[in-house]
């Protein structure tokens, strides 16, 4: 049964993020390859970088129109022990965001913190992000720096034009150096931490880079609906009307309508 390591764990505690063993078998990852030109199809207007709630089924209030294949692969008991492994046993579904760069102008994630977007509170989440085509420096894999998360704080973050987020965070908050990026085949999927410093580059390959970035978070935070996202970047984000899931254990927040 797919689960992390005891050594995958610490190193997800101590680093902000692991790459597990367990990769997505092969006829599930065609079938989600499929659904990818299938999302591209279906949504020409919308910038490839920026197609968020792709899980919801049908076009959604953030102006995308998604398929249940990929809330049927959030839902997949398989990724849900790797999430259990790191925030615990009860888990709520709440994005869905597939960061798709085209070949030649695939544009830049710039250097930032999750927390700063996001209206949870507490902070506490883990992105499960799934290559479904080859993720690597060449076509601008994800870069983290690790052990960022530590300590849980959010560093100051200024505007940023032309890139898939509308903010950056402030250079001196961390030495890019010590950058690490996240090579991953097709199938293969990494775990970071909602303090973790990451972002990625342009890709000005000849291939294309498709990743799926499922957010989760502890059934022991608010989903705070009044909380507008900072982002200007094109981006048509709508907490008010977001729906989320309670798929695993209990709902220990304790809020009327926090869970759909």
């Amino acid at each position: 049964m797919p689960t992390l390591r005891l050594e995958e764990i610490q190193h997800y505690r101590t680093e902000g993020y692991v790459i597990p063993g367990y990769r997505l078998p092969g006829t599930r990852l065609a079938m989600l390859q499929d659904a990818l030109d299938t999302l591209l199809r279906d949504n020409p207007d919308t910038r490839p970088e920026h197609l968020i709630s792709v899980h919801v089924d049908g076009p959604n209030c953030e102006g995308v129109t998604g398929s249940k294949i990929f809330l049927d692969l959030a839902c997949d008991p398989d990724i849900l022990d790797l999430v259990e492994a790191a925030i615990g046993p009860d888990i709520v579904l709440w994005g869905c965001h597939m960061f798709c760069k085209p070949a030649g102008d695939g544009m830049e994630v710039p250097w930032h913190q999750d927390g700063h977007y996001w209206p949870i509170r507490p902070l506490a989440t883990c992105t499960v992000w799934i290559a479904l085509e080859s993720s690597d420096p060449g076509n601008g894999c994800l870069r983290v720096i690790p052990g960022s998360h530590r300590g849980e704080r959010l560093f100051q973050h200024r505007d940023q034009a032309g890139a898939a987020l509308s903010q950056r965070l402030a250079p001196d908050a961390f030495d890019e150096d010590k950058a690490v990026d996240l090579t991953l085949d097709p199938g293969q999927m990494s775990l970071h931490d909602v303090y973790l410093i990451h972002g990625s580059r342009p890709n000005r390959s000849d291939r294309r880079r498709a990743g799926l970035a499922i957010r989760y978070m502890p059934a022991s935070s608010l989903f705070d609906r009044t909380w507008s996202s900072p982002d200007q970047s094109g981006l048509t984000v709508d907490f008010r009307s977001r729906p989320l899931w309670l798929l695993r254990g209990e709902n220990r927040a304790g809020t009327d309508g926090l869970i759909a």
